[in-house]
């Protein structure tokens, strides 16, 4: 097994104050505190599910919103992401998951491709989780998905409520992070025609 593929991003506006530690090949820990309840549930599904090791704090806005704070996290994760896979030797490259949640199931899937490209339909009949809008789902993965750049595709393929349906989202979006992180033995080099990712 490789050595773990960790990162550390520090960032700092006037909107908010993130440090975020990543680790790639983990065992799906996660403390998160970013003042949003139910982001922080997330967050921890996203690590608890892809077996990724993950430490957020930030100090944001949130007396003007909880915008800026989703969104920048977003930002960090992508860019954390981007610097633990380093040049992507032997890595799976892909990776593809559904996960259901009661009524709700969710799809996800993904290319490590260099390109950054988001595609998500999710409709939801609530407009807000606790504090967190049910739209910051899709402001959280394009800023994730531009600063890692991969390509995701994103599916709520079914779903009522809200909560099982976010949660189906990001549950799915990490199982299939894990697998496309993944390094394949039989990979050698870099897995692309090009030579590049």
């Amino acid at each position: 097994m490789p050595d773990p593929r960790t990162a550390h991003i520090q960032r700092k506006t006037s909107e908010t104050d993130i440090d975020i530690t990543f680790t790639l090949d983990g065992s799906g820990t996660c403390t998160s505190e970013t003042g949003i309840g139910f982001f922080d549930h997330m967050l921890t599904a996203l690590a608890r599910h892809g077996l990724f090791d993950l430490n957020v704090t930030c100090r944001g806005d949130l007396d003007v919103d909880t915008h800026h704070t989703v969104e920048d996290i977003g930002i960090c994760l992508g860019q954390a992401l981007f610097q633990a896979l380093g040049n992507k030797t032997g890595i799976t490259r892909f990776g593809a998951s559904y996960v259901p949640m009661d009524e709700a199931l969710a799809r996800a899937v993904i290319d490590l491709s260099g390109r950054p490209y988001l595609v998500y339909h999710a409709d939801f009949a609530e407009e807000r989780i606790g504090t967190f809008p049910t739209i910051l789902g899709l402001e959280f993965f394009r800023a994730f998905s531009d600063n890692a750049r991969l390509n995701l595709h994103i599916d709520l393929l079914r779903g009522t409520n809200a909560h099982h349906s976010i949660e189906a989202i990001f549950k799915a979006v990490a199982r299939a992070l894990r697998t496309a992180v993944t390094h394949d033995l039989r990979v050698e080099g870099i897995p692309s025609t090009k030579g590049t990712l």
